[in-house]
């Protein structure tokens, strides 16, 4: 895939916080976009069709998936969820930096098609914080709860997957270790080498 922006896949176990750093680097990095992905999940309180995600139901997703529509997807807690691959395509190829905002098994997928796509994963400062975060959400029962914080230690296991990692501890300093990572890509050569292609001529010729 020829490409001008930059392909960034942000993981996280739940509860960790991913969604608010995403929220807030795409508040201030005007140059970032983000994949809306597909999903088979019920829509929550306040939840946008097409801002959020593109709501579909099963079969739907299914004849997606089969007709290779996907980028990568994966099936979390009983449901299932995807990357339109047309989507991103055009999406980078209009210059944007796009962020795939997905679990780890979405991400190795994407990794392995694009091995030039920026993986980061996002850790909690500790499991008390990650327990304490996924409680004041107030949105799951205790065994629901239960479950994710199991699942939560099987997705951090995953860390050495992935190019970059930062802990959510303190949020403003999270934000500002994400966007070192941003600004640092827009120096890559393949980059450079397209933007400055004037200057490097003349450099060299």
């Amino acid at each position: 895939m020829s490409t001008l922006g930059s392909l960034f896949i942000i993981s996280a176990a739940s509860g960790t916080g991913k969604t608010s750093l995403v929220i807030a680097l795409l508040q201030s990095q005007k140059y970032l976009t983000v994949s809306i992905s597909h999903t088979t999940r019920k829509q929550r309180p306040g939840e946008v069709d097409g801002e959020h995600y593109h709501f579909i139901d099963e079969a739907t997703f299914i004849k997606m998936r089969d007709n290779r529509e996907f980028l990568e997807h994966a099936h979390v807690f009983d449901n299932y969820y995807g990357t339109s691959a047309a989507s991103v395509k055009s999406l980078l190829e209009s210059g944007k930096d796009v962020i795939l905002e997905i679990d780890w098994q979405g991400a190795l997928q994407v990794k392995a098609m694009l091995p030039e796509s920026i993986s980061i994963f996002i850790l909690p400062p500790s499991i008390t914080a990650l327990d304490e975060r996924l409680r004041s959400r107030g949105q799951d029962d205790e065994n629901v709860i239960q479950r994710r914080m199991q699942d939560a230690k099987s997705d951090i296991a995953q860390y050495e997957q992935f190019d970059y990692i930062v802990i959510n501890d303190h949020f403003e300093e999270a934000c500002k270790q994400m966007v070192q990572i941003f600004k640092a890509s827009q120096l890559l050569t393949s980059k450079q080498a397209r933007r400055e292609h004037a200057l490097l001529e003349e450099l060299i010729n």
